[in-house]
């Protein structure tokens, strides 16, 4: 894991975003897969919303995705293995990077096939607490023709990224714009943000 942890310190560093292959391994994203979080997810999922606590809306002509945020007292073993590498890269980063990461607040999250997220800044103009965006995709066998792409909007020009499973992508909060392209399948990931506060 250290190796993967200096390419993401140094996308970082010096590109402001890193992607890394196989965060976690097939049988990870199979055993979070498995362990039921994701099944029967219009009853257990909410239409995400944009904006923040009383300023939050529902807007499906921005963004199409069913959220369930984790409560790490009660998320299954197998999203916990996740979680626990998460927190340690925070420390990596602290350490090598000198973030001052504090906490790490996580959801899962489908795109039915169709839906998208248009272009956006996750850090909110009245809370700056976000300093890193993280994403771990959860695609069986996804393909390009199955779409989904994460585009990022660089100083170099956009890149797309697809939402390969146990593919991690890491950029700052407050510098790069984004958006989610639609797909032909539901899209999976486990998608949160490194805080500089507890929370």
């Amino acid at each position: 894991m250290n190796d993967q942890y200096d390419l993401i310190a140094d996308g970082l560093a010096q590109s402001g975003y890193a992607i890394v292959d196989n965060f976690l391994s097939s049988q990870e994203v199979d055993n979070i897969l498995n362990s039921g979080v994701f099944q029967d997810h219009t009853a257990s999922f909410k239409r995400a919303g944009i904006g923040k606590r009383q300023d939050l809306r529902i807007n499906e002509a921005v963004r199409g995705d069913y959220i369930q945020w984790i409560d790490k007292n009660s998320a299954p073993d197998a999203v916990m293995v996740y979680v626990n590498k998460l927190d340690t890269l925070a420390q990596y980063l602290n350490q090598n990077l000198y973030l001052s990461i504090k906490d790490n607040e996580i959801h899962m999250t489908i795109y039915p096939a169709g839906t998208f997220y248009k272009r956006h800044m996750d850090q909110f103009k009245k809370d700056d607490h976000r300093k890193l965006s993280v994403i771990c995709y959860l695609n069986k066998s996804w393909t390009e023709e199955d779409g989904g792409q994460l585009k990022m909007y660089t100083d170099s020009g956009p890149v797309e990224i697809l939402p390969l499973q146990g593919r991690l992508v890491c950029f700052r909060s407050d510098q790069l714009e984004h958006e989610v392209l639609p797909a032909t399948r539901d899209r999976l990931s486990l998608t949160g943000w490194m805080l500089d506060q507890y929370l």
